[in-house]
Parts: structure tokens; sequence; C-alpha cells
């Protein structure tokens, strides 16, 4: 088995000021989860977009998931936990494994992807405290470059020159695109 692309696989779609945010210590362990689903001469794969709030991440598209919580036995354990209370999943998730931690400096969290199968497209019930809604990709999809852009924006009083994927009329930019690059190419890597 050939070892994760790890920090280098996720730099490709790296915003450019990431590397200048210096590291705080005690970060926050969280985790997300890569739910995959079969489709037709494909592979699904969810988003979620978050709900407008006052924090560092307010309406952004990401991976379900969140910060690791006293009655969560692992890391993993936080995956499912979260995704099952942010899209009201009930499905077995079957773990297929984890990718590179990495560190969000806005926020200081330390975030684990895990990638989690389910056996068919579920039932979403998103909670509408969390999640403005849930957005569907393919890997096909994400994996077209005529889907990886760039773009400049403001957020959060600083000017960000990121690398994105292209959803339909979504950006999936910073540590979610940074975390989808790793996976795609594990996945490219697969049979």
């Amino acid at each position: 088995m050939e070892p994760l692309p790890g920090e280098k696989g996720q730099e490709g779609m790296a915003p450019e000021f990431r590397g200048t945010v210096a590291r705080v210590t005690d970060p926050v362990p969280a985790a997300v989860m890569i739910l995959l689903f079969p489709v037709k001469n494909d592979t699904g794969v969810v988003f979620i977009k978050r709900n407008t709030y006052d924090g560092p991440h307010s309406a952004q598209v990401s991976f379900p998931g969140g910060a690791w919580e006293a009655g969560d036995k692992s890391l993993m354990d936080t995956a499912i936990r979260e995704t099952r209370e942010e899209l009201g999943i009930t499905e077995d998730i079957d773990l297929l494994g984890s990718l590179t931690p990495l560190h969000i400096p806005i926020s200081n969290y330390v975030v684990t992807p895990f990638a989690g199968w389910l056996k068919e497209r579920p039932v979403f019930n998103p909670d509408p405290a969390e999640v403005q809604y849930v957005i569907e990709s393919y890997i096909g999809e994400l994996s077209d470059p005529a889907n990886i852009l760039s773009d400049r924006w403001e957020q959060h009083e600083r000017t960000i020159v990121a690398p994105y994927y292209r959803v339909g009329k979504e950006k999936i930019w910073g540590a979610t695109a940074m975390m989808l690059c790793e996976f795609l190419q594990v996945a490219s890597r697969l049979p």
C-alpha cells in the first residue's frame, strides 16, 4: 500500500496566505467525513453549506464534521457523530480510512479527514441549526481540470487568493479543498 500524499498532496489547493500564519499552541482536535456513495458510472461525494454565523467558517462549503467532544471515543467517532447530526442520516457508514490531519490556522483546529462509504445514496435531513443545504458532487466532476479554478476575494478583512473546486455555483476552497485534493490523489490510485 502506498503512503498517503500527506501535506504535499494538500498543498495544490492551499490559499496563498496559508504559509504566513503561525501555528498556535493547543489546537482543537476535529474530524470530517468524506462521505461517498455509488452513482451510475461514478461516485457521489457529500458537502454541506454551513449557516451564516459570527465565526471563521461562516457560510462556507465543507465536509460534514466538527470538534471532538468528551463523549467521542476517537476522532473517527467524532466524524461519524457529526455526519449523522448534520446530515440527519441513519445509514451504516463503512469506514474506508483516514487522510492526513490538517491544521486550520484561522480557527486553530487540527482536522482529521475520514472517508466513509454508504451502500446507496442516503436520504438527507440536514440540521437547520447548522446546515443551509446539502451539496452533492461526483468524483468525475471534482477531478475535471475545468472545475479547478482560482479567485481573489475579501475574507475576514484579508484579501485571499485561493484555488477552488467549482461545483455548480459553489466554491470549495481552503481546508476542505486541501483535504479533497489529497483524497482525489488517493482515489486516482484505485482500480
